[in-house]
């Protein structure tokens, strides 16, 4: 018997190193597609108090679902909806009918390496004229008439500013007289179909101003990492940026005392913000692209620090498989002025609403974008 169990050990050892000593060896000679850089996150805040999960989303309906994929973002024009799908269209909604009025790239469109030719339609904004300006991860900053679809190139991301080029032109924010429009490019090195690499990477990149009269482009921050959602405040003074990778919110002064400088707004949040509007009461609604559970376990904040072992991962694994070991779980939240928590929405396993890019609020409802689901979600905000 002792004989048998010693056998067995070194047995079962042999066979273990004869098989981790060739996979390490591979692993070491692959080529990583990523140059991680250790980031410096804060432990993720409770979710206690205003953000006690709930399942406050559960509540929303899907509205029509398997006609549309991945409505990133999502304007109105009286009760008119437009938002810009996965396979490059721009859409209007009206009496629940669905037309395509435009498209930015051109076929074919389908997969993830279509994108750069297909184009990707991100954020989406009404101007004072009812006409549509469109972020184009792919091609750049867009006016579009809703009404015969036509499309005019306002900032090409073929243009280099300051000597780098825009890769993925994300979202954007218009002031009222349509004469400002500030923008994010999340970075000058990949492009959005590789956007769980930038998330992995930490590299960083900024927000822009596009000025409609003179045409001119400036560079107002740097040094973001995956600088995603953008917003005006509703006195036009400020711009708040998401930080998507750092799970926080910039400021930036546009006018007055503090123009030009810039400070934190909201830090540690509970989860990596994607887009963010105005809501209602005067503060903002922000949808979480994921969640930071806390109790729970984050593997964002587990690999922030941990380069190498981002490194293995990504030899050996493909973004695709990756990304099906993101939890579902939904979640947004609605800002004060200042930057405090109001409430929280929520679906932990994003059984109803699932992969949360927005919330548009629009006649006591709050529209639910998605980068990936095939449906637009709906929340009657008097009944939860």
């Amino acid at each position: 018997s002792t004989y048998s169990s010693k056998v067995f050990r070194v047995t079962f050892l042999t066979l273990a190193v004869s098989v981790a000593v060739p996979l390490l060896g591979v692993t070491v000679l692959l080529d990583c597609p990523i140059d991680p850089q250790p980031i410096s996150l804060k432990e993720p805040p409770l979710l206690t108090g205003v953000l006690e999960p709930n399942t406050k989303l559960r509540k929303a309906e899907r509205l029509w679902e398997n006609q549309l994929v991945g409505p990133e973002s999502i304007v109105n024009i009286g009760d008119v909806l437009f938002t810009g799908t996965a396979d490059g269209k721009i859409i209007k909604i009206e009496d629940g009918e669905i037309q395509t009025i435009a498209r930015i790239g051109h076929g074919p469109c389908g997969g993830r390496e279509d994108e750069p030719t297909c184009g990707r339609p991100l954020g989406m904004r009404v101007g004072p004229n009812n006409t549509l300006f469109v972020a184009d991860a792919y091609y750049g900053l867009y006016e579009v008439n809703p009404d015969t679809g036509e499309t005019k190139p306002l900032v090409s991301s073929k243009t280099l500013i300051e000597g780098q080029k825009l890769s993925f032109v994300n979202d954007l924010t218009v002031t009222r007289d349509g004469r400002k429009i500030y923008f994010t490019d999340s970075s000058s090195k990949w492009q959005r179909q590789d956007y769980l690499f930038l998330i992995m990477e930490g590299t960083d990149d900024g927000l822009l101003e596009y000025d409609t009269v003179t045409k001119e482009v400036k560079v107002l921050m740097v040094g973001l990492r995956f600088p995603n959602g953008v917003q005006l405040s509703p006195a036009e003074d400020f711009v708040l940026v998401q930080e998507t990778t750092m799970a926080r919110i910039r400021r930036y002064y546009v006018s007055g005392l503090m123009k030009g400088g810039a400070d934190m707004f909201v830090e540690n949040m509970p989860g990596l913000p994607d887009n963010i509007r105005l809501s209602s009461s005067g503060g903002y609604w922000v949808a979480m692209a994921a969640v930071r559970p806390n109790p729970g376990f984050s593997l964002l904040d587990f690999l922030s620090e941990k380069p190498w072992i981002k490194r293995m991962i990504f030899k050996l694994l493909s973004q695709e498989t990756l990304t099906k070991f993101v939890p579902k779980y939904s979640l947004v939240v609605e800002l004060s002025e200042t930057g405090s928590y109001k409430r929280s929405f929520h679906d932990p396993n994003g059984l109803t609403v699932a992969y949360i890019s927005e919330a548009h609020e629009h006649n006591g409802h709050l529209y639910l974008g998605s980068f990936r689901s095939p449906y637009i979600g709906r929340l009657d905000l008097q009944h939860v």
